[in-house]
């Protein structure tokens, strides 16, 4: 095909075309969905793909579902059924080993065939609330990838337009949630129906050449942007470590992560060697569907943040292709088949943390301090009077690190996490569960700083019939560190205790499977909260005595951290402050 050079004025029409029907695309599969985890927290991704599997465009989603599909793709050729494409078809993938970023996160996709020749695809993931695993919803403690549940590698759902209905029926009788199961992938389909439709409208309108001549020049503009900014960052070599809490079964095992950022001119290299082997639990990443599209998502926030640059970048496979990652076979950032490998958002999480650390010394107005860095992912379960299961999937929230120039946000997803919390009214209307307690930790401080690390969330979600609980969370024992001064941030905590004597609480460890609960049991979370960037003496006092009022820092915390004295009216005392901050700075300076 011959490439036609794009105008600028049609190239950003095209592109605010495309970018406008991957919103679309996300926006119609969690307005269809019924499970609260797509409809509510908008778990999801969806976007447009050539026939070589680039990204065309993509969702404003969770970075981890958009990033993966060319993996999911690329696992699909591999396997698909009958070994081509029709028109008509729907496929429908979730295989850790073959490009899925995890079991439960299943992508439908569908070719787009224009004037009788295949010429991309339309395709979304999204998280799924019980695909038949061993434990209602997650699952951790299980010993191969068969334990995680359905698996299905490159199954028509639709072939030629018509219904497989054996593997319908198949799918919703290997579910606990089946009604929600289907629906749900029905949306899906609906979702990548509609990208297939708009992207023809599309080409009917520019062109096959001008489209995918533009779709060339987006791709390439987006790489040379973070070739570009990646020229920046002095060469070298930047190195970071940090410590996962256990595997889920082997509680007292710490499991090293080590990160070596490799800089050289415009490529950027991600090493992961030295950290932990594979576990026995599903404590695993899957290397192509979440360990590298987290190390992408990574440098798309550190070097192409939308609020830090002057023109948005498009965001396609030109952001993937300066990166390059590299975890040896048989790690847990690479798992050898069978290892099972659905819990694998903290490592995630916790590896973009430590990207960042590594290269704080050379980017300092880019980094922050310690992030929560984890995710609380819980899994409640129950039995219903007529038999049947209800499941419900909650995320909950953590905190950012101090910034360079503001605090750290409270109360929120970060770094790989952007899902949305489940409204509380949502929750009693349709689940037999009350939250008993939602709000900012206030028996902790965060990490001090000239800009403070952010609050992390306590919920308490109470279970009104007997059950299972199994959660997915990080960070009881590896404190957010402080930067440039800043002090360290706090751990998380989980507490389990019945609404009837709460006095008896059960400490427990940052995850665990299929525990079993009464009625009348609470889980009460704790995230970690941020460390704080730039020395603590630098805060104004007028800041600190905003925080005191708050209720976010006590009277002591003020005092013996910040140097700032208040009277009995909470007024900054400002004499008695400098004085103060004098004693403080030489003492540290000693």
């Amino acid at each position: 095909m011959n490439q036609t050079q794009v105008d600028p004025i049609t190239l950003q029409v095209i592109n605010g075309a495309l970018k406008t029907i991957a919103e679309e695309m996300g926006h119609i599969l969690y307005r269809m969905s019924f499970s609260s985890i797509i409809r509510e927290s908008q778990d999801l991704g969806a976007g447009l793909f050539d026939t070589n599997f680039q990204t065309i465009c993509e969702s404003e989603s969770t970075p981890m579902h958009i990033g993966s599909i060319p993996a999911y793709l690329r696992g699909i050729e591999q396997t698909l059924q009958g070994g081509e494409w029709h028109e008509g078809d729907v496929v429908i993938h979730n295989h850790p080993y073959y490009g899925s970023s995890h079991s439960p996160d299943l992508a439908v996709i569908i070719p787009i065939f224009y004037e009788g020749e295949l010429v991309g695809f339309s395709g979304n993931t999204a998280h799924h609330i019980d695909i038949g695993a061993a434990t209602p919803g997650l699952i951790i403690d299980v010993g191969d990838v068969y334990a995680e549940g359905m698996l299905l590698a490159g199954v028509k759902l639709y072939e030629k337009g018509v219904r497989n209905e054996a593997l319908a029926q198949m799918i919703t009788f290997n579910s606990r949630a089946s009604t929600q199961l289907i629906r749900d992938i029905e949306a899906q389909v609906a979702s990548a129906q509609l990208g297939v439709k708009r992207f023809k409208e599309l080409l009917a309108r520019y062109g096959r050449d001008m489209t995918f001549s533009a779709v060339d020049q987006l791709i390439d503009y987006s790489e040379s942007i973070l070739r570009q900014k990646i020229r920046e960052v002095p060469n070298g070599e930047y190195r970071a470590e940090g410590f996962l809490d256990d595997d889920g079964r082997n509680r007292e095992q710490r499991l090293p992560i080590v990160v070596t950022v490799k800089v050289e001119d415009d490529n950027i290299t991600v090493d992961l060697t030295g950290s932990a082997p594979q576990t026995p639990t599903a404590y695993n990443v899957p290397f192509e569907g979440s360990c590298k599209v987290a190390a992408y998502a990574a440098f798309r926030k550190l070097l192409l943040d939308s609020h830090t640059i002057d023109t948005p970048v498009p965001s396609n496979e030109g952001s993937f292709r300066p990166i390059k990652v590299v975890a040896p076979e048989g790690s847990i950032f690479n798992p050898i088949f069978p290892a099972a490998a659905e819990a694998r958002f903290t490592q995630c999480n916790r590896m973009i943390d430590l990207i960042i650390k590594a290269l704080t010394p050379v980017l300092p107005e880019k980094v922050i301090a310690g992030s929560s860095a984890s995710i609380s992912f819980a899994s409640y379960s129950g039995m219903k009077d007529d038999g049947d299961y209800w499941v419900f999937l909650e995320v909950n929230e953590g905190a950012y690190g101090g910034r360079p120039q503001s605090d750290g946000p409270d109360c929120i997803d970060n770094l790989m996490a952007n899902t949305r919390n489940n409204p509380i009214e949502d929750l009693g209307m349709h689940l037999p569960m009350i939250c008993d307690r939602y709000e900012l930790r206030d028996d902790v401080m965060p990490g001090a700083g000239k800009y403070r690390g952010g609050i992390g969330v306590v919920k308490s979600q109470r279970v009104l019939t007997p059950g299972f609980i199994t959660h997915e969370s990080e960070r009881h024992y590896d404190v957010p560190w402080g930067i440039f001064g800043g002090k360290d941030g706090v751990v998380g905590k989980t507490e389990i205790y019945n609404y009837a004597s709460p006095e008896q609480v059960t400490q427990m460890p940052s995850k665990f499977s299929g525990h079993a609960t009464r009625a009348g049991d609470v889980m009460a979370y704790y995230s970690p909260c941020g460390g704080g960037y730039g020395n603590p003496l630098e805060r104004p006092a007028a800041q600190v005595r905003e925080d005191v009022l708050d209720d976010f820092c006590t009277l002591d915390h003020a005092f013996e951290i910040y140097g700032v004295v208040l009277d009995e009216q909470l007024e900054v005392d400002v004499v008695a402050t400098l004085n103060r901050r004098e004693i403080l700075s030489s003492t540290a300076a000693e």
